[in-house]
């Protein structure tokens, strides 16, 4: 299995990551990657990846909520983090960008960036702004976009869309809408829909929504942890080795085994975050 989305950065880790890392493998998880939301967590998910070269792969980028008046400042920053460890020039100076200083796996993305209306719409204009600078950033280095988006599914979609064919591709991260909603996203060729615990919930629609419209060819795994512990270890810190419970879920409601769909996503994993 592969985690497509874990802060194992964050200080709910500090104490434990060793012994978090070591379940998620005995667990079967054979790869986590790791979103930054700023500056500061930029630092700290390339130190992880560091520490678990092949293992733990970096994201880097500007999160909707952490967007504030100084965002052109932070996005400088980060920029510069991104050419300096997420990027090798080809020797034709084109293609795909690799992760350098990770051995030149790839692997990396541009994350999480998109928008979050959820609380308030103080920073609306940023947030579209700071967007558009990230995505344009993931067209001219063709690493793939890890996208949050809360209550601004239609301004994020309107934003995509005059780029839909220069996109490299990526995920839309924790996906809970509705068949509507997840057929607006799949239009975006090479986008995947991030799956995690909310499927798992007692209440949660995606049992009967995913299988209706999407194809699990369209579908990757995440625990989004320490945040959205599936079933049953919901209320608790969740960790990379709980991505089990969603896999058993998806096949459930997929009828497939387990087998299959772990097979499947972790191809849809080697396609849209390495390209192969």
């Amino acid at each position: 299995m592969i985690d497509t989305h874990t802060h194992l950065d964050g200080e709910e880790f500090y104490e434990d990551l060793p012994d978090v890392i070591a379940r998620a493998k005995e667990a079967g998880v054979e790869k986590v990657f790791l979103p930054a939301i700023d500056l500061k967590s930029c630092h700290s998910v390339l130190k992880v990846a560091r520490e678990y070269p092949g293992y733990a792969y970096p994201m880097l980028g500007l999160h909707p909520e952490e967007v504030r008046e100084d965002y052109k400042d932070q996005l400088a920053e980060i920029r510069k983090l991104i050419d300096e460890h997420l990027l090798t020039p080809s020797p034709l100076g084109e293609g795909r960008g690799e992760a350098s200083s990770f051995e030149g796996r790839g692997g990396a993305l541009i994350g999480e960036v998109g928008l979050d209306y959820y609380w308030s719409r103080e920073f609306e204009k940023e947030q579209l702004d700071a967007f558009r600078i990230q995505m344009e950033w993931s067209i001219e280095t063709r690493l793939p976009l890890m996208i949050h988006c809360r209550k601004g599914q239609n301004e994020m979609v309107n934003l995509m869309k005059p780029h839909i064919n220069e996109l490299p591709g990526g995920v839309f991260h924790c996906f809970t809408g509705n068949e509507k909603e997840a057929e607006q996203l799949l239009q975006f060729p090479n986008f995947v829909l991030g799956i995690g615990g909310v499927l798992t919930f007692k209440k949660s629609p995606l049992p009967q929504v995913l299988p209706a419209v999407v194809p699990l060819e369209r579908i990757v795994l995440e625990t989004d942890s320490p945040y959205m512990a599936p079933v049953p270890h919901r209320g608790k810190r969740n960790e990379s080795a709980y991505v089990k419970e969603v896999l058993l879920k998806l096949a459930d409601a997929y009828g497939r085994s387990p087998e299959e769909v772990e097979r499947i996503t972790n191809a849809n994993v080697e396609r849209v975050f390495f390209g192969k």
